[in-house]
């Protein structure tokens, strides 16, 4: 009698054990599912909220985010040392400078089409345009030091200096990578700012 319960609690010990096993086995297949449908979500530049009112909030929202104008995401601040040689009879005037500059890397909403925002239902929908330089008067003249100077240079030939400056800083700086953190940054931003406004936390 005793050898047959204890069977049984064996048996019943088993099926428990299988039981435990699958459900944790369903749990994880439910969270990766729910990794990659996100992940997957996430690839374009939009943003997308639902609610559950009837209240449309896009005028609001278009509204407020226009009023914000140009939104910075990421500021990268830079300096690049430039120098020029023109060659004389006797000798070379040589001129070496050191120019400053941030970068400043967002949207522009002011400029943004009727479009970029829509509600879809129950939820809107941001269409985020891509980031941009905002600024392209980013050098910091009051900064700029000239390093070696040798000879007489006119305005014309400093200005030709700030120029490559800003064309080094522009291609050190606007990298591929520097762009998509900016963008990832804009869309976690305006998100959170979309859901304070419209008091979807």
């Amino acid at each position: 009698m005793d050898t047959g319960l204890g069977r049984k609690f064996l048996k019943m010990n088993n099926a428990m054990n299988r039981l435990s096993v699958t459900l944790v086995a369903i749990c994880v297949l439910a969270i990766i599912a729910a990794i990659v449908w996100i992940g997957y979500n996430m690839k374009d530049d939009s943003v997308k909220l639902g609610f559950s009112d009837k209240i449309d909030n896009t005028p609001t929202i278009v509204e407020q985010m226009k009023e914000i104008g140009q939104w910075e995401f990421l500021a990268i601040s830079d300096e690049e040392l430039v120098d020029t040689v023109r060659t004389g009879f006797f000798s070379d005037d040589e001129l070496v400078r050191i120019y400053y500059g941030t970068l400043r890397i967002g949207i522009d909403f002011s400029q943004c089409d009727e479009n970029w925002i829509e509600r879809e239902g129950d939820s809107i929908k941001i269409d985020l345009p891509p980031v941009q330089l905002l600024d392209e008067n980013f050098l910091d003249e009051a900064r700029t030091k000239s390093f070696f100077e040798k000879g007489k240079w006119s305005n014309a030939d400093r200005k030709a200096m700030a120029d490559r400056a800003k064309r080094k800083m522009r291609e050190r700086c606007l990298t591929k990578q520097n762009m998509d953190l900016a963008q990832k940054n804009a869309e976690r931003q305006v998100n959170l700012f979309v859901r304070m406004i419209t008091g979807k936390q």
